[in-house]
């Protein structure tokens, strides 16, 4: 069991990366949306305030999945998408933990879960799209952040290993990273 230190954060904080995928997420979400990794629930909250939808928030984290309840969230205690029925969410938007991080020199905490990718960044974001399409209704798009610190172009080949085609949804450069917002829509095979 992961101890808590009451003096440390224990439910990642909205910072310039929730606001980017928020942006996003309002400017293209519809129907049903499920936020993965909800955190504090920030901005699964935006999108229900902004867009009118039905917005669930889900989260590793028992602690997160009850601050995003406690500002009105319905949210689940779920790791990534396996709690979710197949063609549940016409939307799905997730600010993956995406920072490379030295296995030495990880600590078994919420923070560490909720900001490190593994060695390369990507650790999470590779099962998250393997499974994505399951829970993804016909004709539903997946806003997924990524960051230039997990490699950009490995995580687009793995978008398109998934089956997925993308756009850019939105971007923004910082002195030490660069964010971007992928829509990805899954591509229709049925003709090849």
């Amino acid at each position: 069991m992961t101890q808590l230190d009451r003096d440390q954060p224990v439910v990642y904080r909205p910072a310039e990366d929730s606001g980017l995928l928020a942006e996003a997420a309002i400017a293209g979400a519809h129907g049903r949306v499920l936020e993965v990794g909800t955190g504090s629930g920030w901005v699964a909250e935006q999108i229900a305030a902004e867009c009118d939808l039905d917005v669930v928030g889900s989260d590793r984290n028992p602690h997160a999945a009850r601050e995003a309840y406690d500002r009105g969230v319905e949210a689940v205690v779920a790791d990534l998408l396996e709690p979710f029925r197949a063609d549940a969410f016409d939307t799905v938007c997730f600010n993956p933990p995406y920072l490379p991080t030295d296995p030495d020199n990880e600590w078994d905490d919420w923070m560490e879960q909720a900001l490190s990718g593994g060695e390369s960044g990507r650790a999470v974001i590779k099962p998250f799209l393997a499974d994505v399409d399951r829970v993804l209704a016909p004709g539903g798009v997946v806003f997924l952040l990524v960051s230039s610190l997990t490699e950009y172009e490995a995580v687009l080949e793995l978008v398109t290993a998934a089956g997925f085609s993308h756009t850019v949804a939105r971007e923004a450069s910082f002195p030490f990273e660069t964010l971007t917002v992928l829509r990805l829509e899954a591509v229709d095979n049925s003709d090849a």
